[in-house]
């Protein structure tokens, strides 16, 4: 029973961290590969799976309506490890949403808004 509450304030900090984020990074960020606390989050959030999955929706959904820019890009990447269609619908209904996010792929930072960085979600990859 003490192990249930503990993975269940686990999965409230990790909620909230991701809610709040301001930076979206998948992975280490910078010369010394930090992660950061957001990027944590996402992790442990991902290790519930699919385990916790519908349970996770619910909460997602929450930081898709209420989140933070970056909280939202984190909801609708984690939706997408165990929900294609809905990852999507998510993406699709954040192409207009002007909330600036940083963004860090290894060591180089930048700065784009939620609606640009979901409709980068929606391109097919190019070979």
């Amino acid at each position: 029973m003490l192990g249930r509450g503990k993975r269940d304030r686990e999965l409230d900090d990790a909620i909230r961290e991701l809610a709040e984020a301001d930076t979206l990074a998948f992975g280490g960020v910078g010369f010394a590969g930090q992660t950061l606390p957001p990027t944590a989050a996402y992790e442990a959030l991902e290790r519930l799976l699919p385990d916790r999955a519908e349970e996770l929706r619910e909460r997602l959904t929450t930081i898709l309506a209420d989140g933070s820019p970056a909280g939202k890009a984190y909801a609708a990447s984690l939706l997408g490890r165990f929900d294609a269609a809905a990852a999507r619908a998510a993406w699709e209904s954040l192409t207009e949403d002007r909330g600036e996010l940083t963004t860090f792929v290894g060591c180089v930072m930048g700065r784009t808004t939620l609606g640009e960085y979901a409709r980068d979600r929606l391109r097919p990859d190019e070979d």
